[in-house]
């Protein structure tokens, strides 16, 4: 009996100071849980809602349509260049063109209005970022872009200069700032 009364006394004197910590403890961690969750948005592993919901899974993907299809300055320009109205319906007047979406693009034609699609990706201002150069070394656009076939909607990235340094470092890329980014 005088075991289990040791026991119990020892236990009870080793909580005794540690119970506050260990309540102050949880509640911070319930509190940061909290607001992890209340201020991340829902569906962030996915971009910006489009006007036109287009998926590239669908393009990219299961169509197999070049990137360069419906980006068609991505090989001679600093900016990819975003589909303007004509290019969906050059196959959406045939394909599904009643659908929907497929109606918001005819909207936008008769109107000429151009679709006014939302960027998903950005780059800090001061940096002149070619893709020409990287098409020509033939850097495939998931090297920045993920399995842009695998996604309904671009995830989307803020890109950082430590991204482009550690792929300069791995790829022997040119490590002049000034000549290669931020001329």
């Amino acid at each position: 009996m005088k075991l289990l009364e040791l026991i119990q006394n020892s236990f009870k004197a080793f909580w005794a100071n540690r119970v506050p910590i260990f309540w102050t403890g949880a509640l911070i961690a319930l509190v940061l849980g909290f607001l992890y969750f209340f201020y991340t948005p829902p569906a962030t592993d996915i971009g910006p809602e489009q006007p036109i919901a287009f998926s590239h899974r669908l393009h990219a993907g299961i169509k197999k349509i070049d990137c360069r299809f419906c980006h068609p300055y991505v090989a001679r320009s600093r900016f990819p260049g975003l589909p303007p109205v004509e290019k969906c319906l050059y196959c959406h007047n045939h394909i599904i063109a009643n659908h929907p979406e497929i109606r918001k693009e005819h909207n936008y034609f008769d109107t000429g209005t151009p679709t006014p699609w939302r960027k998903a990706n950005f780059l800090p201002e001061h940096v002149l970022f070619n893709h020409q150069r990287h098409i020509r070394r033939n850097f495939q656009c998931e090297k920045c872009h993920g399995q842009v076939e695998a996604m309904d909607r671009i995830r989307g990235e803020r890109f950082k200069m430590g991204f482009c340094i550690r792929c300069h470092q791995e790829n022997k890329g040119p490590m002049d700032c000034w000549l290669a980014c931020h001329s």
